[in-house]
Parts: C-alpha cells; structure tokens; sequence
C-alpha cells in the first residue's frame, strides 16, 4: 500500500483511470487483510480509501475514537470480534511523538449541507461508472502547476503519495459524510490536520502516478464513491 507510486517519465505506470483500490477484475474494493500493520505516512483515512471502507466503519471495528489517533506499529482489524479484546491492548498505549501516525480531529459540522465547486478548469477526459473498473470519479485535463482548489471546505485528512497509481493525493473531509480527493498533483500545498476554505488553493496539477497532466477527482460519501457531476455545478 505504502509503495511510492512511479511519477511520471519513462517509469511503469497505470493506465490512465486505473486505480488499484478496485480490483481489475471486479468494481469491488480489494479485500482487506484480516489483520493490517499500520505504517508510516498512514491515516484512519487513507486506510480506509485504500479499502473501500469508511473511515467511521473501521474506527469502529477497532475501538478507535475521535480524533482517530493511530500510531506506527498499530494492528487494525477488519472484522469486529467479540474476543479482540484482549488482543486490542496494544492499540489501546499511549502514542509517543516519534510514533505517532496521525491524530485527526473532526469537522464541526456533521450534516451540514454542502454547496460544492469544480476544483479545476479543464476538459473531463474520463467519466464516473458505477460498473467500470477503476473510474470511481472524474478526470480533468490542465497544464503543469495549474491551480487546484479545495470542491468545499474541510479538513485535510491525508497528503502524502502513499497510495499507489494516485500519485501526490490529498483527501479532504468535508463532515461526518463526505470526503474529497485530489491525486495526481505536481505539488501539495497544504498538510494534514490544516483546515481549507471552499475555493482555497491546495495543489498545483500534475502527472504524478499517470500518465499525462491531469487532475482525478473523488467524492465518496460515507465510504463509497459517487458521480461527482452529480455534486459540482453545471458548466
């Protein structure tokens, strides 16, 4: 999971659209392991995009509360056991500085309607398909170091390149419902635990774990994606 993604040149990539969270054979999310080792770079939610889960499933399933402190080391299940608990003593220690993977604090507001915004200009080269493997949002054509902007305001909750084939990514979390995401940029402007404005600069476009400069664009609510043409305004 936490393999850095090949950005760009003559390296090996993903086609454009394929992205590795959905299995190549099916539109289902890759099975997750019984048992995952939390590492470096990772987050609640990063995890959880990885997985197709959402984020508050698999607090759950681990005992995690808000604000969703995980740490190096950390095993987290993918089944909720009623004998896990003795097992859980060890995600139950107090996090160091040095372990500490991320400590994530939620948005104020749980439901409150969103008024979203295209996060880019630029042509869509590829659509949402509910079937499709591997087109969970859209894809937007732009120039290098074009301007990327947050679709509403939120909390950033991952950046960083450690999910594979979506190069440098940002994941915003706009309530206790929706998440955002941004991959393939150039650069990330703006870390973890930041909050942002709707309109807000976050990223500059690239081709980081692609194949041309584009920015693919997610909305997932609560764990799954949807069509994000479905959210933005009309053009």
């Amino acid at each position: 999971m936490l393999a850095l993604t090949a950005c760009g040149g003559s390296q090996a990539v993903a086609p454009v659209g394929s992205y590795k969270p959905y299995s190549n054979k099916s539109n289902k999310p890759i099975k997750p392991p019984s048992v995952y080792k939390v590492k470096k770079g990772d987050t609640l939610f990063s995890i959880s995009w990885r997985y197709g889960y959402d984020h508050k499933t698999l607090a759950k399933m681990n005992k995690i509360k808000s604000p969703y402190t995980i740490y190096v080391g950390q095993k987290l299940r993918f089944k909720s056991t009623q004998s896990s608990t003795r097992k859980t003593t060890v995600s139950k220690k107090t996090p160091t500085k040095k372990s500490t993977v991320s400590k994530q604090t939620p948005t104020t507001s749980s439901n409150k309607k969103l008024t979203w915004r295209w996060p880019t200009s630029g042509k869509i080269i590829s659509t949402y398909s509910k079937s499709a493997t591997g087109r969970k949002g859209i894809d937007i054509a732009g120039r290098s170091g074009q301007k990327i902007v947050a679709a509403a305001a939120g909390k950033v909750v991952y950046s960083g390149n450690g999910l594979p084939r979506y190069g440098n990514l940002l994941i915003i979390k706009h309530n206790d419902v929706y998440l955002s995401a941004y991959a393939h940029n150039k650069t990330l402007l703006v870390k973890e635990g930041q909050f942002v404005k709707s309109g807000q600069k976050i990223a500059l476009l690239g081709r980081s774990g692609t194949q041309k400069n584009q920015l693919h664009f997610e909305i997932r609510r609560n764990g799954k994606p949807v069509d994000p043409v479905r959210f933005l305004p009309k053009k």
